[in-house]
């Protein structure tokens, strides 16, 4: 019993802390501040279940690629408020001018990097430079369909920046819109990418994969169509992959 005692008091530990996580989000996702129009996405973006595989933790330094809107801004900032730092880059305008003027969002700092976010002429998939965040020792990097958006060069410039702001052990969590595996690009598919080449151009970066959830997983998307069309918008088969900087 003396043995297996220190062990048992650390997987409570973990289930408090597990605990005390799920409370924070709940909370951000009942805040007075939060729009009717976010919580009604709740149902099918499931950011509890979301965040809690892939491993937040209040006092991590988070980094969120591409924020939008501010959706997922919205919950994270509050979670890593007192503990922890919540970093925003790329494609930050629109948070900007919006939720990172209310009151409560003060202290999520936007990353300002050379990066030259652009969409060339003539092309489906927007593109960046090579470049790099300024800061190291990340705990974990988020980003919720985004990838899709860019080349293959620029994901790789995209990618490639995570893991060196990542520290060893550091996480890179994906969600992104579902395509078949292997299929020739289309107008209905541009908006969707390949989870298996996500996979391998992780890898050959140097990430290990950690695992998958199904919890974006629908039978009834048969990744025929446009994101966007009716038949299918709010209801897109999505993968949700997390990955590891040895």
């Amino acid at each position: 019993m003396r043995v297996w005692f220190p062990l048992v008091l650390l997987f409570l530990a973990g289930l408090a802390q597990a605990g005390e996580i799920d409370a924070k989000v709940e909370a951000a996702l009942a805040a007075d501040s939060r729009p009717e129009a976010d919580a009604e996405r709740d149902r099918n973006r499931k950011p509890l279940e979301t965040l809690r595989f892939f491993g937040l933790e209040d006092d991590m330094t988070v980094l969120e690629l591409i924020p939008g809107g501010g959706w997922y801004t919205r919950i994270l900032a509050p979670v890593l408020a007192d503990n922890g730092k919540l970093y925003v880059a790329i494609g930050t305008r629109r948070l900007s001018e919006t939720v990172l003027t209310e009151p409560g969002f003060g202290q999520v700092e936007v990353i300002e990097t050379d990066a030259n976010i652009r969409r060339p002429e003539g092309s489906r998939y927007y593109a960046l430079d090579e470049f790099d965040f300024g800061i190291s020792g990340i705990d974990m990097v988020l980003t919720f369909r985004n990838v899709h958006n860019f080349d293959a060069k620029s994901r790789g410039h995209m990618n490639r920046a995570v893991f060196d702001a990542l520290k060893s052990g550091g996480l890179y969590g994906v969600v992104d819109h579902t395509k078949r595996h292997m299929e020739p690009e289309t107008p209905e598919n541009r908006r969707r990418i390949d989870p298996v080449l996500v996979i391998k151009e992780m890898l050959d970066i140097g990430f290990e994969f950690v695992g998958y959830s199904d919890l974006h997983y629908r039978a009834d998307d048969e990744l025929r169509y446009e994101v966007g069309r009716r038949s299918v918008t709010g209801n897109t088969d999505r993968f949700t992959f997390l990955f590891r900087k040895p």
